[in-house]
């Protein structure tokens, strides 16, 4: 079944992909005092899905569609200025028609149905936007010192780049994005129009943000802004030596989408006469240290947040922690890398008490932490154990075992990583129907690095089903989510 998905996805499209970290390439900024020829940079994604969704019919949902993602961009270096234009088109290819249930419950069966729904039911969308067109200037003397104005991409975590690579390795794949990202594993992506500050001396950096966020994610149109709005600030520091990142932070949100129904588990009665803007603080830090211990490295990673505020007419309080950890061998050729860890988030109980307590992941890159994305950190409770390994310099294998339960029974079993128009909330959610245990994923990825220019993915995953699957899609209570990709990405300075 999987090779036919596979086959099917393949024949309907050219091949897809990308890392969600990582940006589209810019020009390397020149000295401060010198002017730099303008540079060229282009990104292709190709990607080919396969998809065989939860079923409540004795015929699964199953289908194969293509991604397909081109970003130009020029970047330029004048004295203390720099600037960058960036321009992308982004296209779906033959997307399911019958990928979306008309039973509520059972929703969008996978990420085909997502985009066509997002696309008025177009199976073929494609647009071209403006991803990034900002100025940025650098301060005399202090080159990690800027401002920045315009449209970017913005990544909560990843204010600073650690010269230890487990400790940049677990930032970029295990900390950023958590909750600010620009959803890079989806074709629309998300940028944001604003302005952001960095003051950074060797060992630390302030990063302060605010910005409007524009449509994108699943709609492929993303030229228009939302009336969402985000404020950031972060002060990061290094220390042992570059072995220990810490981050304090603080992130306001704001939603004023007062026609768009919230997705909450209160009635749908109670919610569609909810006109009430979302207003939610969230505080926390992060620690992440990678420690020498003799034939091994040891990592620690440790992240919490708080929230309050305003959910529409009720009271928000929520919270999240995570803790991971993991051995890395220094004596093996290939140092395979053995981690673990806990995430716990919470939910809401009890609909009727005036105070809304599932945790709001605000606007993240939630395959990061979901590479098979049917759920999110939203009311969610987690153990894993990962195991990554280098067989050669070009090539990296993972496979990951998840163990997923919902914190409130009661509550909602969510998807989704935020906005992405002005008519759609951006999260959806499924009854719990009383349970807790959700399901179990197991997948496997492998990444071939060809050249520095091209590179090529493979992933696998497999959930198991449990009580929560079980009581919306009783027959067919595991999930199949395959794709190859393609990346390919180059700088060339003009005139050279």
């Amino acid at each position: 079944m999987v090779v036919r998905l596979f086959a099917s996805g393949l024949f309907a499209t050219t091949l897809l992909s990308a890392a969600s970290q990582v940006p589209a390439p810019q020009a390397a900024p020149a000295p401060a005092t010198t002017a730099s020829v303008p540079v060229i940079s282009v990104l292709l994604r190709e990607r080919a899905n396969a998809t065989q969704w939860f079923s409540a019919l004795p015929n699964p949902e199953q289908y194969g569609h293509g991604d397909s993602l081109l970003r130009i961009a020029i970047a330029q270096r004048v004295h203390r200025f720099d600037y960058t234009l960036e321009m992308g088109n982004s296209a779906e290819l033959m997307l399911p028609t019958d990928a979306v249930s008309p039973v509520a419950a059972q929703g969008q069966l996978g990420l085909g149905g997502t985009y066509y729904a997002a696309n008025s039911n177009n199976p073929n969308p494609a647009a071209v936007s403006l991803r990034q067109g900002f100025l940025r200037y650098h301060l005399p003397g202090r080159d990690k010192s800027t401002l920045r104005m315009g449209r970017f991409e913005f990544f909560e975590g990843q204010e600073t780049t650690p010269e230890n690579k487990t400790v940049l390795w677990l930032q970029t794949n295990r900390m950023a994005q958590r909750l600010v990202g620009n959803f890079g594993f989806s074709n629309g992506q998300r940028s944001l129009d604003g302005l952001d500050v960095k003051v950074g001396g060797t060992h630390w950096d302030v990063t302060a943000m605010g910005a409007r966020a524009v449509q994108g994610v699943f709609k492929m149109a993303g030229n228009e802004e939302m009336n969402v709005d985000v404020q950031y600030l972060a002060y990061t520091r290094s220390a042992a030596n570059g072995n220990v990142l810490l981050r304090g932070f603080g992130i306001a949100y704001h939603d004023g989408r007062t026609g768009v129904l919230k997705t909450d588990n209160r009635p749908m009665a109670v919610r569609a006469a909810d006109h009430h803007n979302i207003r939610i603080g969230t505080y926390g830090g992060s620690m992440i240290a990678a420690l020498p211990m003799g034939a091994v490295t040891g990592d620690l990673l440790v992240w919490g947040v708080g929230q309050s505020g305003a959910w529409g007419v009720q009271d928000h309080r929520a919270g999240a922690i995570a803790v991971e950890g993991g051995l890395q061998a220094k004596t093996f050729t290939t140092q395979p890398w053995l981690r673990g860890g806990w995430l716990r988030t919470t939910g809401d109980n009890n609909p009727n008490d005036g105070t809304h307590n599932t945790f709001f992941q605000v606007l993240p890159t939630p395959r990061n932490y979901a590479r098979f994305p049917y759920f999110n950190m939203m009311n969610s409770s987690e153990e894993f154990v990962q195991l990554i390994d280098r067989p050669t310099r070009q090539v990296e294998v993972r496979t990951d075992l998840h163990y997923l339960h919902l914190t409130a029974p009661s509550d909602f079993w969510y998807q989704g990583g935020g906005p992405y128009d002005n008519k759609a909330f951006g999260y959806v959610g499924r009854p719990g129907n009383g349970h807790g245990p959700f399901s179990t994923l197991y997948d496997v990825s492998v990444d071939y690095a060809v050249t520095k220019q091209l590179g090529l993915t493979a992933y696998y995953a497999h959930s198991f089903g449990q009580s929560v699957v079980k009581a919306i899609y009783p027959v067919q209570t595991g999930a199949n989510y395959g794709y190859l990709e393609l990346l390919y990405k180059f700088s060339k300075p003009l005139g050279r």
